[in-house]
């Protein structure tokens, strides 16, 4: 293995935190939580007690104040683990630092404490049903009205969506305006008119809640813009590498745990008189998967150093989420033909894997999209 430069023996020690936590406190009740279609309360309020969640805001408001590779470990630690219902990911390395970038002091001080806490779980709704990646063709409006926003529309796969005390809600307030009419709102879960609907069901993330939202005449108070009227398209293009290298963070550690679960089983499982693990076929396809997981993992390293020196552009976060999310599809593909029957039962991490990566390909901007952005750069 190539020595890993990004991390030292505090991050270690931090490392080693949640992944027990994570199996003591999580692995256990997954598949509960699959049952119900969303993780527990509690695991929320326990993370925020390890801190575990939103280690990135300032200790003034509740914080640690650390940097990025810390989000990372939670985030590989997760996709180890396999219990991706833990809608963490959204609410550490998206949703809650707009309000630590963008966010007033009053701001501030209202919901990032609890944010902390795991008392007000976060989500983001920028996706409508007719829009998909194309965040500039989103429908929702707000009007400002007085001392408030008359916000009107609705917005699908939104994860988090039924726990959500806080939503970031993408909105028009000049539609006329193109990109420059987008604005961003926090919007809390209780303002009448708004409402969720029922939690999708949905191929794989069975215990990440996701759901529908919908806004009629919902009055959100004019303290409630995130950042400035207009600016919304923008700040949505600036955080956009974090959260393409946070998907791709989590896509290489589910890939290198699904080949450390498919290396022991072709060890163990006998074919033909003799182990899978024998076969000529076995042994380079799972090379060929460790050459490439590898290489995923020293890009996905870098990319991790650039946004801590405040160089990672959305070009480059581009190549690595569809390099990563495509990698992590393949991966899951091929360990479950190497599971065979046994590969396609629920009960086994690899179906389960096979079930939950292929989203990655589509959210955070779907695949197709992060190649038009590619392409783009090429051609100018």
């Amino acid at each position: 293995m190539i020595p890993r430069q990004l991390y030292d023996s505090d991050h270690q020690m931090f490392r080693d935190s949640v992944r027990k936590f994570l199996e003591t406190e999580a692995m256990p009740h997954h598949e509960q939580w699959e049952k119900d279609g969303m993780v527990s309360d509690e695991i929320w309020l326990k993370a925020g007690e390890q801190g575990f969640l939103c280690p990135m805001v300032p200790e003034e408001y509740g914080g640690v104040d650390t940097d990025f590779r810390y989000n990372c470990i939670v985030n590989e630690e997760i996709g180890r683990s396999g219990c991706s219902g833990l809608g963490w990911t959204l609410h550490n390395d998206i949703s809650v630092p707009y309000i630590v970038r963008y966010g007033n002091e009053d701001q501030k001080k209202k919901y990032l404490p609890a944010c902390v806490s795991g008392e007000l779980i976060t989500a983001i709704a920028m996706t409508e049903p007719g829009t998909g990646s194309d965040l500039q063709g989103i429908k929702t409006t707000a009007v400002l009205e007085g001392d408030h926003y008359i916000l009107n529309g609705s917005k699908t796969f939104i994860t988090n969506g039924q726990k959500a005390g806080l939503v970031i809600v993408v909105a028009k307030t000049d539609t006329s305006a193109g990109s420059k009419g987008i604005s961003l709102f926090l919007v809390e879960a209780d303002l009448p008119g708004f409402s969720k609907g029922k939690n999708l069901q949905k191929l794989g993330l069975k215990a990440q809640d996701t759901s529908e939202l919908f806004f009629q005449d919902v009055k959100v108070p004019k303290g409630n813009l995130l950042g400035e009227e207009g600016r919304g398209f923008i700040y949505l293009m600036q955080d956009l590498p974090q959260e393409r290298l946070s998907i791709a963070v989590g896509a290489v550690a589910n890939a290198q745990a699904i080949m450390e679960v498919t290396v022991n089983y072709t060890k163990e499982r006998k074919a033909f008189g003799t182990t899978v693990a024998s076969f000529q076929n076995t042994q380079f396809k799972l090379a060929e998967l460790a050459a490439e997981v590898t290489s995923a993992e020293v890009f996905s390293d870098r990319c991790t150093e650039l946004l801590l020196e405040g160089k990672l552009d959305t070009v480059t976060a581009s190549k690595l989420k569809l390099l990563t999310t495509d990698l992590q599809c393949k991966v899951a593909d091929e360990c479950l033909q190497l599971h065979g029957g046994w590969g396609y039962m629920w009960e086994y991490p690899v179906c389960r894997a096979f079930a939950d990566s292929r989203v990655q390909r589509i959210y955070g901007g779907s695949n197709e999209i992060m190649k038009l952005i590619i392409s783009r750069d090429l051609m100018k």
